[in-house]
């Protein structure tokens, strides 16, 4: 090996455990920090971006408004529990639309097992929140006591002034990070910018206080001090990724095959008797997990792929091919093994169905969406008493009409009744005015009323007569309906 060589390997080589390694994991330990160096390369510049793009989305959104016409609030995300209520953009969810909010977690689960059967932990490496905000908690970190040589140090060195101002600097800035991230998230149940100002002038609802100290709290102590140990024993997704995936599914590796013996030919030895792996232990000091990738597959990697940035760059420097850390699948492995070509099957039965479901369940919502009705009818018949028998000996039932009107304008609703020949269709503070009484409802609301229907008894031929309740746009001549019983004595 050249003197330029050794230089370079003895610079790169770090002498550490992982933190993380099974053989050295007992039932339970106090938990050992963990300090990844920083990382450079592609995927450490994806994960800046998504980071970027991520948080961006979540502290902003918010703040973005959307015309829905008077009365209505403008804000586009709004989960607004007083006016039950959930607004997305052009979206306006009632609380009996709630399967829409099922079918988003439907696509959502498919999506994520899609993905992972195609890419492996790529959610948990680049897009799961506790991955995005642990990421900027490190960054924070790094920039006040730097990186993980100095970190260390000052972790292990005595409390004295300068260790004391950089730890409370560091953790000020994360609790700041923390009231923010429970801040936006109140922002989603409220008009955001009337509640940031009621916030800072102690004017909001203790609600709201409460929400912000409880995210701030688990947002500090999670992305700050918990850290991997959520990922390894909170989290559940490592303990289910199995089952999406398969032998043809990509995931963070070391290249075997390439790497092995690993080692550096010294000058007396014999180089092609060691592979490329040097030993350095560069794709160990750059894991936020504190694992070794070259022990396999492994239930706490994220598949972060900084440990691929780190080895490539010393394959740089080392006048190597990239790629002895990559993502690849174990099928290819194996092939590579026999000295069969290597080849990607992105189309498997498993991804082809989890593709065609979350196509299916989209445009079922889609249809849905696009054909739900802007009326809609609750009727609700009276149990105490059953019935009512009046002095002139017909039979009375009533029943609780709820009507939903969507429409951004009022309407007015006629309420008829078949099924039976009633001698009296009543609803209670209307007046009748012709055959069936109407019902003004205001724009997008919900009014609830009380109907009575009087029958004589010689028209009942049971005890249970099956009736239809209909509603009808006066304007438009929209009707929905409703099927329910009239009920009188038995015969």
């Amino acid at each position: 090996m050249s003197t330029k060589l050794e230089q370079i390997v003895k610079e790169a080589t770090v002498e550490v455990e992982a933190v993380n390694k099974k053989e050295n994991r007992p039932l339970y330990k106090k938990r050992e920090p963990i300090f990844p160096k920083r990382a450079v390369g592609q995927f450490r510049r994806l994960k800046w971006l998504i980071m970027i793009v991520t948080l961006s989305i979540y502290y902003l959104v918010p703040f973005i408004r959307w015309d829905r016409g008077p009365g209505a609030p403008d804000q586009a995300v709004l989960i607004d529990f007083p006016g039950n209520r959930f607004y997305f953009f052009f979206i306006e969810l009632w609380p009996q639309e709630v399967y829409y909010i099922t079918g988003i977690l439907i696509v959502a689960g498919l999506v994520l097992f899609f993905f992972t059967s195609l890419f492996g932990r790529v959610w948990c490496g680049y897009a799961c929140p506790q991955t995005v905000w642990t990421d900027l908690f490190i960054a924070v970190e790094r920039w006040i006591e730097g990186d993980r040589n100095a970190r260390i140090k000052l972790h292990r060195h005595k409390w004295d002034f300068e260790k004391i101002w950089k730890y409370t600097l560091k953790h000020t800035i994360w609790l700041i990070i923390g009231m923010a991230t429970g801040g936006a998230w109140v922002f989603y149940f409220a008009d955001a910018p009337t509640l940031l100002v009621d916030l800072f002038t102690l004017q909001a609802d203790i609600t709201a206080y409460s929400f912000v100290a409880l995210l701030t709290f688990t947002t500090y102590t999670l992305g700050g001090l918990s850290r991997e140990q959520v990922c390894i024993y909170m989290c559940p997704w490592p303990r289910i990724q199995a089952a999406m995936m398969d032998e043809d599914s990509l995931q963070v590796t070391y290249r075997k095959d390439r790497g092995e013996p690993r080692g550096r030919a010294k000058k007396s030895e014999d180089h092609k008797a060691f592979g490329d792996c040097i030993d350095c232990k560069q794709c160990v000091v750059v894991c936020p997990m504190g694992i070794d990738i070259r022990d396999g597959a492994q239930l706490e990697c994220i598949n972060c792929a900084l440990c691929i940035d780190a080895c490539d760059g010393i394959m740089d420097k080392m006048g190597t091919a990239r790629g002895l850390i990559g993502y690849d699948t174990d099928a290819n492995m194996a092939r590579r093994l026999k000295g069969i070509p290597q080849k990607f099957s992105l189309l498997r039965m498993r991804t082809i169905f989890y593709a065609v479901a979350i196509f299916a369940v989209c445009a079922f919502m889609v249809y849905l969406l696009a054909s739900r009705s802007p009326l809609d009818l609750n009727v609700l018949r009276d149990r105490n008493p059953i019935f009512v028998k009046l002095s002139d000996g017909s039979i009375r039932n009533g029943y609780t009409v709820k009507i939903l009107n969507k429409e951004r304008a009022p309407q007015q609703f006629l309420v008829t009744v078949t099924g039976l020949d009633f001698k009296e269709i009543k609803i209670n503070d209307i007046e009748n005015v012709g055959p069936a009484p109407i019902v003004d409802v205001k724009s997008d609301n919900l009014r609830s009323v009380h109907l009575f229907l009087s029958a004589n008894a010689q028209e009942l031929e049971t005890s249970s007569e099956p009736i239809t309740i209909t509603i009808t746009n006066k304007e438009t001549g929209y009707s929905v309906s409703n099927d329910t019983v009239f009920i009188g004595p038995n015969k």
